[in-house]
């Protein structure tokens, strides 16, 4: 999964990008100080993972990763090039969705780039430049396509969902509400790789003294979402300089910190769940003495195209997959137990994996 984070400038995008990741990207209090778009690679925090590998003595724990990209502030203008530009925008055309970092915090000695905080202004900033460079997008498609489309059927069709993408971009709307005519249509928007399309997970970065109430008490995060609530997007509350400093801490000393804080868990663990919830994914596991995993598939998907995700010969040859519900494996201590209590599924081609499923893949090529 690849979630691209952005936000005006001094929104604290960078500083939550450096807690996620601990990549050192460079903060300061001034617009553009992440001149390139960093990369940082996110472990996945999962303690089912790590108590399989416990219980099966694993040499190897693999945990599903994140691959976060931060881009530089974007302003009024970027998509003509304002600040740091336009270019910043195609780094975030390969993301599955935007994390979109909002100020709902007051900081006198923090710069607000527009002179004052209003995360609704600022969200609609930023929603403009993503639709304005898709307006760019729709015109260079259209006109490729017209040239062929007097002579071809199916062109002439598609450039009719180009004209009508087109206007409702110029509409202000995001090409994730526009509604295709049939799945024709949906294939051809999804080469397009519209910025507009892609789900959002707004970021509510707040002060310390908003985080143990979830920003109950902040009426800029209840302004994010009533918003986002209109829009399908996610939402998830965060201090971005707690954040910081949790993330120099040993898990031992992250706990006890949380606690103090009154929180159940980190901004990278509630970010991880939106995140999963909003793209429809979830894990299955696979343990063994070599190596005990975490595999991201999406909701709905199938045994075989499961095993897939391991490797093409598993999902060509596949044969049944044994699956145990990894409580059950951990409440009874080993497969052998389970299957003596019938706890273990020998599951055919049209299962559907579930999170949460221990599975073993028996194939043939």
């Amino acid at each position: 999964m690849k979630l691209g984070i952005v936000g005006l400038p001094n929104v604290g995008k960078s500083t939550l990008f450096n807690s996620l990741t601990k990549a050192g990207a460079e903060s300061a209090n001034y617009p553009f100080c992440t001149i390139d778009p960093n990369i940082g690679i996110v472990m996945v925090p999962d303690k089912r993972i790590k108590l399989l590998g416990e219980m099966y003595q694993s040499k190897k724990i693999t945990q599903a990763v994140i691959e976060f990209v931060d881009i530089a502030g974007l302003v009024k203008g970027a998509s003509k090039g304002e600040g740091l530009g336009n270019q910043f925008l195609s780094n975030i055309r390969e993301v599955d969705a935007i994390v979109h970092v909002v100020r709902c915090f007051e900081e006198e000695n923090v710069v607000h780039v527009d002179g004052s905080v209003n995360p609704l202004r600022d969200i609609e900033t930023i929603n403009f430049e993503l639709i304005f460079s898709d307006i760019e997008i729709m015109e260079r498609r259209i006109a490729k396509t017209s040239k062929g489309a007097r002579n071809d059927k199916a062109l002439a069709k598609e450039l009719s969902l180009q004209e009508r993408m087109k206007e409702h971009l110029e509409a202000g709307k995001m090409a994730i509400s526009f509604e295709t005519e049939d799945e024709e249509e949906k294939e051809w928007l999804a080469t397009y790789n519209l910025l507009t399309i892609k789900p959002v997970i707004f970021a509510a970065n707040v002060a310390e003294d908003d985080l143990a109430d979830d920003g109950a008490q902040n009426d800029y995060v209840q302004k994010v979402r009533a918003h986002a609530a209109n829009e399908n997007s996610e939402v998830f509350v965060i201090c971005a300089k707690i954040e910081q400093e949790i993330s120099e801490l040993d898990d031992e000393e992250k706990a006890m910190f949380l606690e103090e804080l009154g929180l159940q868990e980190s901004g990278l663990e509630k970010l991880i769940k939106a995140s999963y919830h909003l793209l429809g994914l979830i894990s299955y596991l696979t343990a063994g003495e070599d190596e005990t995993r975490a595999w991201t598939i999406k909701v709905g998907t199938k045994a075989p195209q499961a095993a897939g995700k391991i490797h093409s010969d598993f999902e060509r040859g596949f044969i049944k997959a044994e699956v145990v519900n990894y409580q059950n494996l951990l409440d009874l201590k080993s497969i052998a137990a389970a299957k003596e209590k019938g706890l273990v599924g020998i599951e055919g081609k049209d299962y559907v994996v579930k999170d949460g499923d221990v599975i073993l893949f028996r194939f043939n090529v």
